[in-house]
């Protein structure tokens, strides 16, 4: 019994953002049904490569739908709507990631539903939200990163603005949606009355700029990309060199200075007064990575990792390769094999699921294929086969 078994959501989602908040929730036993298109392929990122495990069953897909159940229904059809309302009388909540202009265009808010199901929470992640001048924009991750300053704060000074390495964007707004909407949905099992909850990429990407746009806000700090991947103004806290690569530090508490000090022979570091607390450091920050790449590059970065031993916060610099092949991903249990969808007996691999329920198993079902659940779920609130052969022969599911 993982914490929201007996929870069904219906799931108007494609691509990455809603069927990545979506995902935590099945996760942790809620019933997700991810309705899809009939006439269009469903979730378009079944078919992005460039690693597939069967014919428009994508990995990208398996990465964002685990646990799930697929539905397909035309929403755009009068038929697929009666059909919509049926399946919301048996719902808890409605989550969906269209553009901004298509939920009450579908009949998606709680003003369309509630008469059906006064309870029902909705639940919308949009790019730029469901009302202002940009409520009928497509946008997408990167460009929320271009324009809300991320794009300037990664990466080397003096190179073109670069965006984060993943998708941080969507994956956290599809986590704000999965919050927002399990939040409404105690408030609707107290009250009896749900509602709609809103979250869009570009609110969630100006939020994420946490104390940066507050320094900018309140004493119009504009903070700037640093070399190596420095942290403003905190050091030790980059990369530094080690005799076979690079080492990351993070020396974020006073108490570690010393201790690095210790660790690489050189005590009286510590008591010098150039390096006595963060922001002498931070005036000497050249001068602290000229003596820390020297140092430092007197070993090598599994040497440096074992001397510190969690007494000094590092890390090493690694591709995903490495990454996944690092004996402490094999500890922690952070690769989770699921059956092959198409191939008895076999089995695919993916990261593991990071919020883990005391007591109970981990939900291992793959990705569901397109309408794969379609005729259970409708015979499960009386569709009889007569009426669902007429359905699906006039294109409805």
């Amino acid at each position: 019994m993982q914490p929201l078994t007996g929870i069904r959501v219906l799931a108007i989602e494609q691509y990455g953002a809603g069927p990545f908040g979506s995902m935590y929730m099945a996760n942790q036993g809620a019933e997700i049904i991810k309705i899809e298109n009939p006439s269009d392929g469903g979730d378009m990122s079944r078919s992005v490569g460039p690693s597939f495990l069967g014919p428009e069953d994508s990995a990208f897909f398996h990465s964002f739908n685990a646990n799930k159940r697929s539905v397909t229904l035309n929403l755009r059809s009068d038929d697929g709507r009666a059909v919509f309302h049926d399946l919301v009388r048996t719902a808890d909540a409605v989550c969906n990631n269209l553009r901004g202009d298509v939920p009450d265009r579908l009949g998606l808010t709680y003003d369309h539903l509630a008469a059906i199901n006064p309870r029902i929470v909705c639940a919308h992640l949009t790019a730029y939200g469901r009302t202002g001048s940009r409520r009928t924009w497509p946008g997408y991750d990167y460009l929320m990163q271009a324009e809300t300053g991320w794009f300037s704060l990664t990466g080397e000074p003096g190179t073109p603005p670069t965006r984060f390495g993943l998708s941080v964007v969507d994956m956290m707004t599809g986590l704000a949606m999965a919050f927002s909407l399990v939040s409404a949905l105690l408030a609707a099992r107290e009250t009896g009355t749900g509602r709609d909850m809103d979250v869009s990429l570009f609110d969630l990407a100006l939020h994420n700029t946490s104390y940066l746009s507050t320094w900018y806000l309140n004493d119009a700090v504009v903070t700037e990309r640093l070399p190596r991947s420095a942290h403003p103004s905190m050091t030790p806290c980059q990369l530094y060199r080690t005799g076979d690569g690079w080492i990351f530090l993070m020396c974020n508490k006073e108490k570690f200075w010393p201790i690095l000090c210790e660790k690489i022979e050189h005590p009286e570091w510590a008591e010098d007064e150039r390096f006595l607390r963060f922001p002498d450091r931070l005036r000497n920050r050249p001068l602290v990575q000229e003596l820390l790449d020297e140092a430092l590059s007197q070993r090598t970065t599994g040497e440096w990792l074992e001397l510190f031993s969690g007494q000094v916060p590092a890390a090493p610099i690694l591709d995903i390769g490495q990454a996944f092949s690092n004996p402490f991903v094999t500890e922690r249990g952070g690769i989770q094999e699921f059956p092959h969808p198409t191939r008895p007996g076999e089995t695919y691999r993916m990261a593991a699921h990071p919020v883990r329920s005391s007591g109970d198993s981990v939900p291992n079902r793959p990705a569901p294929a397109l309408g794969e659940y379609t005729d259970d779920l409708l015979r499960s609130v009386g569709y009889d086969p007569a009426r669902i052969r007429s359905l699906r022969e006039r294109g409805i599911i």
